[in-house]
């Protein structure tokens, strides 16, 4: 009897841990190493290159035929991907037009929750994520720097990265989730994009693996990946507070069109260039990083 009642204790404890722990991680840090022990702990691929892994030692670059392009040391360490970079979102906020990321980090709670959000963290070689850095996702036309098989390419005169397609559908319902869950605009040729992706990659069961134990740990499940009955996320901030926090100059958005990509010398007003920025993915408006697009115009 006393053996049962020990064993229950016990038991009650454990679940009693799993539940208190059932959070999102507090900081980008923190989701780093919850990634590492409790979601990529049995998987040994890296995203992008399906290279096999571990965290310790770095991959095996030899085994998915991965060529060094520039930066062998970074190469040969895994770094944690944001599927949507930290720019993208984090542009999106007051925070980034008074300080960039590390006042973001220190000041918004809400950013601080996007960086860290475990749906968004996949891990990486090195080098192939800092080529893709903040580019865009794109199917590229220049000719593009190859990382030998690895089934992904990088154009730097475009500012675009394209994934392997087995990865494309995962990128896609990522971003998805970003964007209802944040409040994230994604361009409507991004859009357009990752509908065609998503259609081509279904969802697959490592991905469906990866929504559960996320959902288990962080609290919410990504909907566009599954619609299995998954905890919800109160701790969520919903998408109206979210755009409530946006830079006031993109408030008037209207009128302008994606279809021709333009430089900051083709912009007829401040406006536009935000909307450029903002709604068309063009990067290179913004080549300081600083969230202010064209600052000849836009001071």
């Amino acid at each position: 009897m006393i053996k049962c009642l020990v064993a229950l204790s016990i038991g009650l404890t454990l679940a009693l841990s799993s539940v208190i722990e059932a959070a999102p991680p507090s900081s980008f840090n923190a989701a780093k190493r919850i990634a590492e022990r409790e979601i990529y702990h049995d998987q040994s691929e890296t995203f992008y290159c399906g290279c096999t892994f571990d965290f310790e030692h770095g991959p095996d670059l030899d085994s998915c035929g991965y060529e060094v392009r520039k930066q062998p040391a970074r190469a040969n360490r895994i770094e944690w991907e944001h599927v949507m970079p930290a720019y993208d979102f984090g542009r999106q906020r007051q925070c980034w037009q008074q300080g960039g990321r590390d006042n973001c980090r220190r000041t918004d709670p809400v950013f601080q929750m996007m960086e860290a959000d475990l749906h968004n963290l996949v891990p990486a070689i090195g080098e192939v994520n800092g080529d893709r850095s903040n580019m865009r996702f794109a199917m590229v036309n220049s000719p593009a720097h190859e990382y030998g098989a690895c089934d992904a390419a990088v154009s730097f005169e475009e500012r675009a990265f394209q994934p392997p397609a087995n990865r494309r559908g995962d990128i896609a319902r990522t971003y998805w989730y970003m964007r209802d869950t944040y409040g994230i605009q994604i361009s409507r040729q991004q859009q357009q994009l990752f509908t065609a992706w998503a259609a081509q990659d279904p969802v697959d069961s490592w991905e469906l693996e990866r929504n559960r134990r996320i959902a288990a740990i962080q609290g919410n499940g990504n909907p566009h990946v599954s619609d299995e009955e998954l905890p919800p996320a109160p701790e969520l901030v919903t998408p109206s507070s979210v755009l409530e926090n946006l830079p006031s100059a993109p408030s008037a958005l209207t009128g302008f069109s994606c279809e021709t990509r333009k430089t900051c010398g083709q912009m007829s007003s401040c406006e536009e260039a935000y909307y450029h920025l903002l709604q068309c993915g063009n990067g290179r408006l913004d080549g300081d990083n600083d969230g202010v697009p064209c600052e000849a115009i836009c001071r």
